[in-house]
């Protein structure tokens, strides 16, 4: 596709994604209350005025950082959820998508934590991406799969600590196993490419237990 924008446009367009991409970077390493607007121009080879220019204020930045991160995968999810698939298909795509996105964001699931740590508010942007998940109907799917004794008997907290703990936990221990078991960033890799399909299974497996039969 052909862009016709001025090339002013195109220039602003590409010094704001460099200096979102640099944020990130940042933010990630050092947190947003442990790191400053002339660190982020820095590292994105920029002066700290052109970075105020575009976004205002680092906690504007950060606001936008994180709720891009946040919903470009729950945007995922609705997408999944909201399918006609059954829901053995969509809890399968949704594991893979999520090994997906962490492959190439590892350091996202710390980031998340961290940050809701020092400031729960941060969810708030989200919200209404939040709320499509839940007006997808997928809910309602589980629940009388549930009262049909064809999914496990769990309530949605617990099917979302089976799910999370099997998806993310694997990417934010990754430093720890390493060392304990002595492997390079590419073989932990070739682990978690591994994992994901035990990850697959062993969910399924748990919460539909009559597929097995």
């Amino acid at each position: 596709m052909f862009n016709f924008a001025a090339p002013n446009a195109r220039m602003n367009q590409n010094a704001e994604e460099k200096i979102k991409q640099a944020a990130l970077r940042v933010f990630i390493q050092k947190g947003s209350a442990n790191c400053s607007s002339r660190e982020i121009a820095r590292e994105a080879g920029m002066n700290v005025a052109l970075v105020n220019y575009y976004f205002r204020s680092k906690s504007k930045l950060f606001a936008l950082i994180f709720e891009t991160v946040m919903q470009d995968f729950l945007k995922s999810m609705v997408q999944v959820f909201s399918s006609d698939l059954p829901i053995r298909e969509k809890i399968k795509i949704l594991i893979e998508r999520e090994f997906e996105f962490l492959g190439q964001h590892p350091d996202i699931p710390n980031f998340v934590l961290n940050e809701l740590a020092r400031n729960p508010e941060a969810m708030q942007g989200i919200l209404p991406v939040l709320n499509m998940v839940n007006e997808s109907g997928v809910f309602d799917e589980a629940r009388k799969l549930q009262e049909r004794g064809d999914m496990r008997q769990m309530d949605i907290v617990q099917i979302t600590l089976l799910i999370m703990s099997n998806c993310q936990y694997p990417f934010m221990a990754q430093p720890l196993m390493k060392v304990i078991h002595g492997v390079s960033n590419e073989t932990y890799k070739e682990h978690l490419t591994a994992h994901k399909t035990h990850a697959v299974n062993m969910v399924l497996g748990y919460l539909f237990p009559n597929d097995q039969l």
